[in-house]
């Protein structure tokens, strides 16, 4: 047997409340819902379109001109509706949309609609709340208490006056809707993913009353606050600068390491070059002992041809 969940002045469970028998013994029936929502929707449709056929828009009374010898079509009146600004021809009406459903079929609907909520543990029982002002803060404290079982929007509170305290402390919470029993029907509990109604209320829409097994309810805490998370983009500003510095080394010892290169590789350049120039300086010597050998040889050709002169 389903039960229900009985709510104190802070929204704490302190009792399981039981189906009335006239309840229990009822079986949910979605044929006779559909039916009750459908008639219930369309009695609401307020049918004030009216339009105005041929006899009801004023003038017209004269033939616009005789039957022939014009060469135009006939015509009777100014106001048929082939005319602009004649009537209407079947048009809209005043009319009451509402169908009728039997009294026991729209019974057993709207009970059948209670059990729907009462076995997916959607629905709650306020106990008696007798509230100094009205106090939104303090509604929306009630509802984070009982959270378990009024967690989902839409949410249907059903009070026996609206007007109190506590109707228009719910009335300002984003998907709550306060109402009284006598507006209260099938298609409202069909549209609402949880109830809550006051218990004496309950009893007399059920038709009985319920035993009540009376449980230790806890308070739950308020959750902490946290602070937000900063943006990753901001940097923390400090009287010491450790990251500068840190940044810092790695870029002086960079700059070590390549004066180092430079120093080493002019070293080597200018070895190369030393090497190169005294290359350069040998070469130029051998050349002028080339160029002395060669002298010699030709004095020693210019004497021999001189002897040979002489003799």
């Amino acid at each position: 047997m389903s039960k229900l969940a009985v709510l104190n002045e802070e929204g704490v469970t302190v009792g399981i409340s039981e189906l009335s028998e006239a309840l229990a013994g009822q079986e949910i029936k979605p044929h006779l819902i559909h039916e009750t929502v459908l008639a219930e929707l369309a009695a609401r449709r307020a049918g004030t379109h009216s339009t105005k056929n041929r006899a009801a828009v004023a003038g017209g009374g004269v033939k616009p001109w005789r039957q022939k010898g014009t060469g135009r079509a006939r015509h009777g009146s100014i106001r048929s509706p082939l005319w602009t600004g004649g009537g209407i021809t079947f048009g809209p009406t005043p009319r009451s949309y509402g169908g009728k459903v039997n009294r026991k079929a729209r019974r057993q609907a709207f009970r059948s609609a209670l059990r729907a909520h009462a076995e997916r543990g959607s629905a709650a029982l306020m106990d008696s709340v007798d509230w100094d002002a009205p106090s939104t803060k303090r509604a929306a404290e009630y509802l984070r208490q009982a959270a378990d079982v009024l967690d989902a929007r839409p949410l249907t509170v059903v009070l026996e006056d609206p007007d109190s305290a506590v109707g228009r402390s719910f009335r300002n919470l984003p998907g709550v809707t306060i109402m009284s029993p006598a507006e209260f029907a099938t298609v409202d509990a069909m549209q609402a993913r949880c109830l809550l109604v006051e218990r004496a209320v309950w009893e007399r829409l059920t038709g009985g009353e319920g035993s009540v097994e009376t449980v230790e309810g806890k308070k739950k805490r308020k959750p902490r606050r946290t602070a937000p998370p900063e943006p990753k983009d901001v940097v923390e500003e400090s009287d010491e600068e450790p990251s500068v510095e840190a940044e810092e080394e790695p870029e002086e010892a960079e700059a070590e390491d390549t004066e180092t290169d430079e120093v080493e590789a002019s070293v080597e350049d200018t070895e190369t070059d030393d090497s190169v120039e005294a290359d350069v300086a040998e070469e130029p010597e051998a050349d002028a002992d080339d160029a002395e050998s060669s002298e010699d040889e030709g004095d020693a050709v210019e004497a021999d041809e001189t002897e040979e002169d002489k003799s």
